[in-house]
């Protein structure tokens, strides 16, 4: 009688486990709940992170975090029962100084998958902004006017999708998710990863993807390129490329991954620019020269270099360009789709399989 697993049996014999979760937001009780349900053995502790250093008694205990950047200082000593830390952000670079990823052997896991909607939407919202003079149209509205003389000649310069060539610069899940977007409004969809992807299961995306969305078999592009080499690159920016998305993580190598070079390449086509990964992979100094002289018809930046972006930066007030806050891949789904990651590994864990999303420490990312 009773609730429970039988004395004796294996489930019983787990030991305890403590999940630890350091996050600066409310926690999602639903959530939560449904984890310490499917997970009896794990003792779940949601914790706010106090500002400054955090006690390293915070992880004396702790056999898995999930967390953004709340680490132990030396995780031997302050949390010597670690064995998984899961990042609530899609890249590690923020922490790929820290103790724990240059001097530990603790498995990390991302949370990359989870941004794939949202992230898509902006980038065709931005896309579809700019190519119908949607800027014109609101500054319209604010003023309470229908139109001006000549607008109509403007407005007859916009351009719908339909036959226009994306490359989409890092074919993870938010480039899937833009391709197979781009795809339903009639383009053709060009696809970049740093490893060649020459079979069809080396084009499955093996990590976390929100059902109904992306492109898990990888058969949207009409065509693949691969390769961190300039010539490679160069290659795939030559393919007469109208509009060109930048999902690649900010590694050593992709660092101002696309400069003066290679916007004089996509000049040939008058091509616009979208980036949603970090600043620092393009060259800003030369993208705002391309800008100026018109090689790049636009831009779409989610993330410059540096952020915030500084008041005097003529960025801020190119017609051409739009700029926000790094915001894109915020929503109301992401605390939970990233914690639907680490259930998928908690299952894989008790499994003894293998986790997804884990980090490539040598790769960098």
């Amino acid at each position: 009688m009773g609730g429970g697993p039988a004395e004796g049996s294996p489930s019983s014999q787990k030991k305890q486990e403590e999940l630890l979760i350091l996050l600066s937001r409310p926690e999602p009780k639903e959530t939560t709940d449904r984890i310490r349900a499917r997970f009896p053995h794990l003792k779940v502790t949601y914790q706010t992170p106090p500002s400054g250093t955090i006690p390293a008694s915070t992880f004396a205990n702790t056999t898995i975090l999930c967390t953004f950047n709340s680490l132990p200082q030396d995780p031997s000593h302050d949390a010597p029962h670690l064995e998984l830390v899961h990042f609530f952000s899609a890249g590690t670079n923020h922490v790929s100084n820290q103790p724990i990823y240059t001097s530990s052997d603790v498995t990390l896991t991302t949370s990359s998958g989870v941004h794939g909607p949202q992230i898509a939407e902006w980038v065709v919202m931005t896309a579809l902004v700019q190519s119908h003079k949607y800027n014109l149209l609101h500054d319209l509205q604010k003023q309470h006017q229908w139109g001006k003389e000549g607008m109509s000649r403007e407005l007859n310069k916009s351009r719908d999708m339909v036959g226009q060539r994306v490359g989409v610069l890092g074919y993870g899940s938010i480039g899937r998710q833009v391709g197979r977007v781009a795809k339903a409004m009639g383009m053709s969809v060009y696809a970049y990863t740093a490893s060649a992807k020459e079979s069809k299961e080396s084009r499955r995306d093996q990590g976390f993807v929100v059902p109904g969305t992306g492109d898990v078999e990888g058969a949207v592009p009409e065509k693949w390129f691969s390769g961190l080499e300039k010539e490679k690159l160069h290659e795939f920016l030559k393919q007469d490329l109208d509009w060109i998305v930048v999902c690649v993580p900010l590694t050593k190598e992709t660092t101002h991954f696309l400069g003066k070079e290679e916007f004089e390449i996509l000049g040939r086509k008058n091509a616009m620019v979208t980036n949603i990964s970090r600043g620092a992979i393009l060259d800003q100094k030369a993208l705002i020269e391309a800008l100026k002289d018109g090689t790049l018809r636009g831009a779409a930046l989610d993330v410059t270099d540096p952020e915030p972006l500084p008041e005097d930066s003529e960025l801020w007030g190119m017609e051409s360009v739009i700029v926000t806050p790094h915001i894109s891949g915020l929503g109301q789904a992401y605390t939970d789709r990233a914690l639907q990651i680490l259930e998928v590994n908690l299952e894989r864990r008790e499994k003894g399989e293998k986790l997804i999303n884990v980090v490539n420490r040598k790769r960098g990312y």
